[in-house]
């Protein structure tokens, strides 16, 4: 029983890396405070974050036609969507790739990305060398902060 409460506690950060606005950045630290093995936190988060792009990135299509019909045409810019754009005015895709999880989100960066008319296999490589670069900084942050915490008290 107890293997089946650990499976299932990686199976519930798979799915929490997967939300939007959660991601690896909120996942990550929870998880390891948590007393969860960093490794596989680190790897089901970034799993489930990035199965997500992938999905986001292959219905591009069918979801930027969805998201018309709902907005009726009229689409105002949400703070994060205006951040998005200025990055990418500044640094491109690369940019948004590399910032975007930690300041906007990794889905918003992507969808930026495409409606920029970035190419789907370009995007996806970007994206997929930022969010392992980020999934390795915030674990070792969370394990060393951890540390760090433990070794004052």
């Amino acid at each position: 029983m107890n293997v089946l409460m650990e499976i299932w506690q990686y199976i519930l950060v798979f799915l929490m890396g997967s939300v939007p606005w959660i991601e690896i950045a909120a996942v990550i630290p929870i998880s390891i405070v948590a007393g969860l093995n960093p490794f596989f936190v680190a790897l089901m988060a970034f799993l489930g974050n990035l199965s997500t792009v992938y999905l986001l990135v292959i219905f591009f299509d069918k979801f930027q036609q969805w998201r018309s019909r709902r907005k009726n045409g009229q689409e105002q810019k949400s703070k994060r969507q205006t951040r998005a754009i200025n990055i990418w005015n500044k640094y491109g895709l690369p940019g948004l790739s590399l910032l975007g999880p930690l300041l906007i989100g990794s889905h918003i960066a992507v969808f930026i990305g495409l409606v920029f008319g970035a190419k789907k296999h370009v995007t996806l490589l970007w994206m997929t060398i930022s969010l392992v670069i980020w999934t390795v900084i915030i674990t070792l942050l969370s394990v060393f902060g951890i540390d760090l915490i433990q070794s004052i008290r």
